[in-house]
Order: structure tokens, then C-alpha cells, then sequence
């Protein structure tokens, strides 16, 4: 079980609990299915509200679901969020769940956080973690359940980015054959994050249906053996699939079923 905690938060570091004074907007009415990609290259697209279902899976079996949200809330200020939750076997017995969200803004040089919160449930435990990112300052500091060695303040760089609107980014940005480079700052750690994207498209399939994805690899770091996999389509807000590999074997898969808005 403590595997499989440290491969959620994983997870969502690489690629949300809802914030306690956030107000969630209602989801469009209508389910949007999938489109297939397209062969032009469009440039960027905006940002828009939407809320996604996942189904998740731990060493290929069934583990539980998941959501991911991007919410406009008053004036600049968006928030996204994920959650996972555990509904079979063991996993389901102890009650495991992970809930991260990211406050931000959107501007012209990109995605700008203002806090973040991380929110971990499990049998006899829950941690919660809130971080601030003071552009003021240019400091970032977490309090709550951190590690001792994560205590410390965080000297901000512009362009900086929590794993989530990492996540957005890539979504933003991925055309075949290019190369990404983000400063993940997250959870009072600091971290240089590229990704690859392959020159060619491959097939993915969501609800049986089969569409041309790009597939884009988080390149590892030295002696990192854990590795971030995304698969993204034009005009999908969120990511068809999330994928991270231990060792060279796939631990934790979110697969797409729907997503409504945008």
C-alpha cells in the first residue's frame, strides 16, 4: 500500500485536493467524445474549462478512477485538480485516494502558479500539504505534512511550474517531433523536466476508439528508473492517457473514458 502511495503522488507530480476556499464550477451538461487527430499543426490553443474521467490501473489491473478539472474562478485566477481513488481489492479496503489542485494564473509568458495543496488519505493516515508561491518575493515555501528537508524556501524563476500545470503545458505545447523543457517546482522540491516528443503518431484507443496520438516521454534524469508517459490529441483538453513505469514496467495507467466541456 505504501508503494502504491508513493506511485500516485509520483504521478501527479510528473504529469489535484481541492482547494479549501475554492468553489468548484459545475461541469457542461453534455459528454464531448474524443475527436481523431488531425494533420495540420494548430497553433496553441486557449485555455478552457473541463472535467475528465479517468479509469486507473496499478501493474495492469483495475485499481480505481480518477478526475482531472480546470475550473475558471473570479477574474485571472483558474485552479486545476486531480484525484485519484482506489475502488478494488486491497487498495479499496484501505481507503486509499490522493487529492492535488494548483491555484494559478494565465499570462502571457504561461501558466503562473499561486498555491498549490496535496491532500493523501490512507488507512490510519492522512497528510496534507498547502504551498504558496510568492512571485512577490520570488519565494515559494510548503507547509503542513513536509519533509523536514523541504521546509526550506524555494527561490522562484520566472516560467516556474507545478507538476499539474506541467501537465497543461505539454498539453499546450507538444508537436510532433519537438523537444519540451519546464522548471518543475513542487512540494518544496526543485527539478529540471524535458520531455520528447516522438517524430510519429500512435494509435491509443478511448472507449474502443481508436485515434493517432502523439506520445510524449519525460526523459530520466540519471539513475532514475521512473519514467512519465503522456499521450495527448489535438483538440482534447487533458490528456488521453498517463502512463508512469517503474523499471522498465508500466505501475500506474490512467485511461481516458470521457470528459465533457472545452
Amino acid at each position: 500500500m505504501k508503494r502504491a502511495l508513493s506511485l500516485l503522488l509520483s504521478l501527479t507530480l510528473a504529469v489535484p485536493a481541492v482547494a479549501a476556499s475554492a468553489q468548484t464550477a459545475p461541469a457542461p451538461a453534455v459528454t464531448a467524445p474524443v475527436p481523431p487527430a488531425v494533420a495540420s499543426i494548430p497553433q496553441a490553443r486557449a485555455l478552457a474549462p473541463f472535467s475528465a474521467r479517468y479509469q486507473v490501473f496499478r501493474d495492469g489491473d483495475p485499481m480505481g478512477d480518477a478526475t482531472m478539472q480546470v475550473v475558471k474562478l473570479d477574474g485571472a485566477r483558474w485552479r486545476v485538480d486531480l484525484s485519484i481513488r482506489a475502488s478494488h481489492g486491497l487498495l479499496r479496503l484501505a481507503g486509499l485516494n490522493l487529492q492535488q489542485s494548483t491555484l494559478f494564473t494565465v499570462e502571457d509568458t504561461g501558466y503562473k502558479p499561486l498555491a498549490q495543496s496535496t491532500v493523501r488519505h490512507a488507512l490510519f493516515s492522512n497528510k496534507k500539504t498547502i504551498g504558496v508561491y510568492d512571485w512577490a518575493a520570488h519565494k515559494a515555501h510548503w507547509q503542513g505534512d513536509v519533509k523536514k528537508t523541504r521546509r526550506a524556501p524555494v527561490a522562484l524563476q520566472d516560467g516556474d511550474m507545478s507538476g499539474l500545470l506541467i501537465n497543461l503545458a505539454v498539453l499546450r505545447d507538444a508537436r510532433p517531433g519537438s523537444s519540451l523543457h519546464y522548471r518543475f517546482v513542487d512540494d518544496g522540491r526543485v527539478r529540471e523536466h524535458q520531455y520528447v516528443v516522438a517524430p510519429q503518431r500512435e494509435p491509443q484507443s478511448v472507449e474502443d476508439i481508436g485515434y493517432d496520438a502523439m506520445r510524449v516521454s519525460r526523459v530520466r534524469a540519471g539513475g532514475d528508473d521512473n519514467q512519465t508517459v503522456l499521450w495527448v490529441v489535438e483538440g482534447v483538453p487533458t490528456p488521453i492517457r498517463i502512463l508512469q513505469r517503474e523499471g522498465g514496467e508500466d505501475a500506474l495507467d490512467l485511461r481516458l473514458v470521457d470528459y465533457t466541456g472545452a
